[in-house]
C-alpha cells in the first residue's frame, strides 16, 4: 500500500505561477534600500528616546521633524528639521 499524496487529503493546493502585472517588479523580491530604511528607522527611534529623556518629543510632518517641548511649543520655532539637525540639537548641552 502506498502512502496518500499530500494533495489527496485535506485542503487542496494550487501550484500555479503568479503572473507579474505589466510594469510591476520581477517575481524575485527586490530588497534594495532595505538596509537604508532599517538604519533610518533605528536612528529615528534612538532620537525619539533621547528626546524623551530631555523632556521633549520628536514629531514628524510633511515638512520634516520638530522637537515639541512640554508646553506643546516647537523648539526653536522649527517644524522642518532633518534627523541630523535633531541629533545635533540633542547633542548640545
Amino acid at each position: 500500500m502506498s502512502p496518500a499524496r499530500r494533495d489527496e487529503d485535506g485542503i487542496p493546493h494550487s501550484r500555479q505561477v503568479v503572473v507579474v502585472p505589466p510594469g510591476g517588479r520581477s517575481s524575485e523580491e527586490d530588497w534594495r534600500g532595505a538596509n537604508d530604511a532599517k538604519a533610518g528607522k533605528l536612528k529615528r527611534k534612538s532620537l525619539e528616546r533621547r528626546a524623551r529623556a530631555r523632556g521633549v518629543e520628536l514629531r514628524h510632518s510633511d515638512s520634516g521633524y520638530a522637537l515639541i517641548d512640554a508646553a506643546r511649543n516647537p523648539v526653536d520655532d522649527r517644524h522642518d528639521m532633518t534627523l541630523d539637525e535633531v541629533e545635533s540639537w540633542l547633542d548640545r548641552d
